[in-house]
């Protein structure tokens, strides 16, 4: 959060931005005058969801699905893109440049304290998928029934053959032994289809990794409520974390499933999408989880925490209308059907333009991971993947623009753009559910400083002189401090002091940097 200083004045009288110009020439001005400095953890102003970012049809059933559930737009938002991301993932990616590619699911989740109709969303937003997944069973019934009888008389024939060798003279075992093999091992090779499910509501981690190999390496799990997070760690299994389905599933990479009564099986490329509604008291347990900690599950998630609207919503809001509500249904079908014939990935390649506005877009997001200061140097392992998530929203919002003959069209610039607003808008979402978990530690850091000072006034202090007065174990390293000095900074409690020049030809360390305390601090 930014601050704005004004210059001092030699008396009481105010001067305007500017004054400098009119001071006498060769004249010092001062200093800059103190503000007030803002407050740690001051609640950050949380943007909307930006529906207008979304393909028209997609934006009018948000907007819509909201106002009838009188609910903020950001949950149906949000689902909106899991939505898109369960029709198309794994079947999708986008190639950013080189051997970049990223696929085109995503794990989201929004936090909402109770009674704020949460299952009707779920309900309105995934009733299509619903709808198709029951196609899809229907359609593959007499192909079930089919594999069931031929794997059942293949057996049987198996069984029959190995009882006949058994039994045999000795001369004629040998060949009925190689035939009773030759049954045994084509009746092991037909394999009967699952039914498809292209929708979980919850699971264990061995659960959805089961589901995930039966369903070809593609599921989403979409709930109206947090406990997969307790389950994720460990709630179900004495304790011990079980996230390798979770971490794989959201990259892409080799899963290994294995089964008691088969063979161990592969996924290559799983491609598990999630989106979760929680409580906010849901994410504030699992910050003082520390099973979730270095293990990256956290960072892979797209965070969405807006302002209930409970106790101002009307009694009669606008229903949603057919037309909005057919053509939302009709768009989801045809992409989930045109996507669930594809084997190997449909490729989604981007214009020049869209690929500078990526580039452009990854500079910009880059300094700001810098843990010395950036903005999201301490959540830096969220921030790393900001820019993967936002080619993977990209790619969405193209399939929902182009439907299943997305790969024959580049993606543009324009959807770039868009893609890059929804990510600053998860990005600021992020940063609060972060501070909400407890995990935001350049602000426990910062306020452990500010207590410190607060305690031991001083106008100035030299960093070299506060990291000697300060913990180890909170402070292990000069970037660690450097992060919560900054962000003292950002907020007006702290100047930094010039550096003064060094002297030609001498030798030894630097001196170290100063700070200038506010007069709040150190008032006499």
């Amino acid at each position: 959060m930014g601050r704005v200083t004004a210059p001092a004045a030699p008396s009481e009288s105010l001067f305007t931005e500017g004054w400098e110009d009119a001071a006498p020439s060769g004249v010092d001005p001062g200093p800059p005058r103190w503000e007030e400095p803002i407050p740690l953890g001051e609640a950050r102003t949380l943007p909307a969801f930006p529906s207008d970012a979304l393909p028209g049809w997609l934006g009018a059933m948000v907007d819509a699905v909201a106002e009838e559930t009188q609910t903020p737009a950001d949950l149906a938002g949000s689902l909106a893109l899991a939505v898109l991301a369960a029709a198309g993932g794994g079947r999708a990616v986008v190639v950013v440049r080189g051997r970049w590619r990223e696929p085109v699911n995503l794990y989201v989740v929004v936090a909402l304290p109770p009674a704020n109709r949460k299952s009707a969303v779920f309900a309105a937003m995934t009733r299509p998928l619903v709808k198709v997944e029951r196609a899809l069973v229907e359609q593959s019934a007499s192909a079930i029934v089919e594999a069931n009888t031929t794997a059942s008389l293949a057996k049987a024939a198996a069984d029959k053959a190995a009882a006949k060798a058994a039994t045999a003279s000795e001369d004629e075992r040998e060949e009925l032994n190689r035939l009773a093999l030759d049954l045994a091992h084509t009746a092991s090779e037909i394999t009967v289809p699952a039914e498809p499910q292209l929708i979980a509501d919850d699971g264990t981690p061995a659960a959805i990794t089961t589901l995930l190999a039966e369903q070809g390496g593609r599921l989403a799990v979409m709930s109206a409520e947090g406990g997969i997070f307790d389950t994720i760690a460990g709630r179900y299994s004495g304790g011990t974390a079980d996230m390798e389905v979770f971490l794989k599933g959201h990259a892409g990479d080799l899963l290994k499933v294995n089964r008691q009564s088969r063979d161990k099986q592969y996924i290559d490329n799983p491609a598990l999408t999630m989106a979760l509604a929680v409580q906010p008291t849901v994410l504030e347990d699992i910050g003082r989880n520390r099973q979730f900690d270095g293990r990256g599950l956290l960072a892979r998630f797209l965070y969405s925490m807006p302002e209930s609207l409970v106790g101002r919503r009307k009694t009669l809001p606008d229903l949603i209308p057919d037309e909005v509500t057919d053509e939302y249904e009709k768009k989801v079908a045809a992409l989930t059907l045109a996507m669930a014939g594809w084997t190997d990935p449909a490729v989604l390649t981007t214009t020049p333009e869209a690929g500078a506005a990526l580039v452009a877009f990854q500079d910009h997001i880059e300094p700001r991971l810098d843990p010395r200061g950036g903005s999201l140097g301490h959540v830096n392992d969220w921030g790393g993947k900001l820019v993967g998530a936002t080619v993977r929203i990209a790619g969405l919002l193209h399939l929902a623009e182009h439907g299943g003959d997305a790969y024959k069209h580049p993606i543009t610039a324009d959807t770039v753009e868009h893609a890059i607003r929804l990510g600053e808008y998860f990005t600021v979402h992020a940063l609060n559910v972060f501070e909400a978990m407890g995990a935001d530690k350049a602000l426990a850091g910062a306020r452990t400083v500010l207590k410190h000072l607060t305690t031991y006034p001083t106008p100035s202090f030299s960093r070299r002189d506060l990291m000697a007065k300060l913990s180890r174990a909170e402070f292990p390293t000069v970037t660690v401090l450097e992060t919560a000095l900054s962000l003292l900074e950002e907020h007006g409690w702290l100047r930094h002091e010039p550096a003064p020049p060094r002297e030609p030809g001498t030798r030894g360390r630097p001196p170290a940097p100063r700070y200038t305390t506010h007069p709040q601090l150190h008032p006499n």
